[in-house]
């Protein structure tokens, strides 16, 4: 695709909770075991009455204050699974908060860790078709609002979080080719209960349900393939492949695929440590943090691989270009 990102930036709640907090709201749990899984010392949790789309507006206030690029944005596109309201869309919201222009097209994606990946696909799209100019892709997501402090599972992953990425044409490829692909019969694997029309007892509340093990093998089943798929698309070797970005799912998710797949560990970024798992947001956060430590330079191939709660995946290329 002739589109090409040129800003990222990204908000994470004031609130941090450590693995402190963890033993002192457990203490059964063994939470030096619990770490070397998840490698997650540190996550960010939303405060009380602020939403996915309050940390949304943050994060695109700052890519518009910092690349001065409000003018001619004519699309918004969020990304999140703990929207304001079942409706108005939330991005409509945010098209009103943020002051952007009435013909600027507005709508949300329902997915999750996957997510940014859809995102880029279809504003790539709209854009290099000419349907719109520019736009803003936001990613945000509060799932710790649907946890339970003694969730041994969740709580020790997920952190809430957004990010904001500025993207429009350019004159040569930088993104694509997509490999996307869903299986749907897992979806009660990753899921919210009790959260929308389909509730079976009224007095439940939603809470956030996940089968780590079922997602897990999810993950080292089809992330290879779609990487494998991605490269012969692209005709390219994984040797070719200058810096990867996964999902920031968790220590072990990602040192497994390391493993799997023989990559070059040297070549996979990772920032979950002192963030945590923040869903949609994970991939262009993690963008944000390697350009910043300068783990990317003019002309690299980056691979981008989300996958998790659809069960959904999706993986593309970036010629990077600096932002």
């Amino acid at each position: 695709m002739k589109v090409k990102i040129n800003a990222i930036s990204y908000h994470l709640p004031e609130t941090v909770e450590g693995i402190e907090t963890l033993q002192h709201d457990n203490p059964d749990w063994d939470m030096r075991k619990i770490l070397d899984k998840t490698g997650i010392k540190n996550r960010h949790i939303s405060s009380p009455g602020e939403t996915a789309v309050d940390l949304a507006f943050t994060a695109a206030k700052k890519l518009i204050e910092s690349s001065a690029e409000s003018d001619g944005i004519d699309l918004l596109i969020l990304v999140t699974q703990s929207p304001d309201y079942v409706l108005p869309t939330s991005a409509c919201i945010l098209q009103d908060r943020l002051g952007l222009p009435k013909n600027c097209m507005a709508f949300d994606i329902n997915l999750g860790c996957s997510g940014f990946i859809y995102a880029l696909s279809i504003a790539g799209s709209l854009i290099e078709s000419g349907v719109a100019t520019k736009g803003i892709i936001l990613c945000a997501d509060t799932y710790t609002k649907y946890i339970g402090k003694n969730d041994r599972t969740c709580r020790p992953l997920f952190s809430d979080g957004a990010s904001a990425t500025l993207v429009e044409s350019s004159e040569v490829d930088c993104i694509g080719p997509f490999e996307l692909g869903t299986d749907g019969s897992g979806y009660d694997r990753l899921i919210v209960k009790h959260s929308g029309a389909r509730v079976e007892e009224q007095s439940e509340t939603a809470s956030l349900v996940m089968y780590g093990s079922d997602v897990f093998l999810f993950t080292m089943r089809v992330v290879p393939t779609c990487i494998k798929n991605l490269l012969k698309n692209a005709e390219l070797k994984l040797e070719n492949i200058d810096l990867f970005i996964f999902h920031q799912a968790s220590k072990l998710v990602i040192e497994n695929l390391i493993r799997t797949m023989s990559l070059d560990k040297n070549k996979v970024f990772t920032n979950f440590e002192n963030i945590g798992n923040t869903v949609s947001a994970s991939i262009p956060i993690a963008i944000k943090d390697a350009d910043t430590q300068g783990r990317l330079k003019e002309g690299d191939n980056v691979m981008l691989v989300g996958f998790g709660v659809g069960l959904s995946w999706g993986a593309t290329l970036l010629r990077w270009s600096e932002l």
